[in-house]
């Protein structure tokens, strides 16, 4: 008896980096999450009225380190990592900095395709663009794009998920 056999499918990486602009993206983020932490780490020392105490001085520290951490390695390690690719099969993405997603959205599964712009993307000239799709995983984003790209990314996909006839589902 002989087994069948099986191609062997690997999954290549999506081509596709997010904008350059990206690393400062996350970095400002970065930054606006650690000012109230620094805020907070004032306000205890004034309260307390002891600012050079080993507890004050040791959560500073920490929050010094940790926060440079986040605000200098983070963006560029995330950069390294983040990819995006469209086909006419579906939408690809690898995520993450410390933990790493990858997904795959059918194009037959979109629902909706978003674009989102925050205060800083706007600052930036940048996008979010968000693929709903009939997954209990949630939508697929395809996070600091160039607002052009992104722009040419929805009408691409709304392109493509017209000429796919399907509920979606």
């Amino acid at each position: 008896m002989s087994v069948p056999q099986t191609s062997v499918v690997t999954m290549a990486d999506p081509k596709w980096r997010p904008s350059t602009k990206a690393p400062a993206l996350w970095a400002v983020n970065a930054v606006l999450m650690w000012l109230p932490v620094f805020v907070a780490q004032v306000v205890w020392a004034v309260v307390d009225g002891a600012w050079t105490t080993w507890p004050h001085l040791t959560v500073f520290a920490a929050s010094v380190v940790l926060s440079l951490a986040h605000v200098l390695i983070v963006p560029p390690w995330r950069y390294r990592v983040h990819r995006w690719e469209i086909s006419d099969t579906a939408v690809y993405t690898r995520t993450g900095w410390f933990t790493q997603e990858r997904r795959i959205a059918p194009i037959s599964r979109i629902q909706t395709v978003d674009t989102e712009r925050g205060p800083i993307d706007r600052m930036l000239g940048l996008a979010t663009v968000t693929v709903t799709t009939a997954s209990s995983a949630g939508a697929v984003k395809i996070s600091a794009l160039d607002r052009e790209v992104a722009d040419a990314t929805v009408t691409r996909l709304t392109e493509i998920a017209g000429r796919n006839v399907g509920d979606a589902t």
